[in-house]
């Protein structure tokens, strides 16, 4: 945390899928719990250190995301699903609604919508 602090013009960022752990269970089982990630940058931007989430790729539950991570971020980063891999996931656990290019548009105007309600800069970037 003391070199972090100490770095000039530095950023950390952190990716957050979801807002529900059983989602990112389904397509990111290796990674990190929500919470874990969430209190990280919250850890981090208390410290003065400069941090956004990357919601990417935007996963069932995301549309929520906004108001978790109020006063932990100083922006987010919105993106869709660029890869195949996580298809048959979508298509096992009846998500393939939320795969179609409608569904990402959908969920980042959810996102950015809630971002512009809480005053937290929002870029979608597809």
């Amino acid at each position: 945390m003391d070199i972090l602090k100490a770095a000039r013009d530095f950023e950390v960022g952190l990716t957050i899928t979801t807002a529900d752990d059983d989602i990112r269970k389904l397509f990111e089982p290796n990674a990190p719990p929500i919470g874990e990630r969430l209190r990280t940058l919250d850890e981090l931007h208390q410290s003065g250190i400069k941090t956004y989430a990357m919601i990417a790729p935007i996963l069932p539950g995301a549309e929520v995301l906004a108001k978790s991570l109020e006063g932990k971020v100083d922006y987010i980063l919105v993106d869709r699903m660029n890869y195949h891999y996580g298809d048959w996931v979508y298509a096992k656990y009846g998500l393939a609604d939320e795969l179609s290019d409608e569904g990402f548009r959908r969920t980042g105007r959810e996102i950015a919508s809630g971002c512009q309600r809480l005053g937290i800069d929002c870029r979608l970037i597809f």
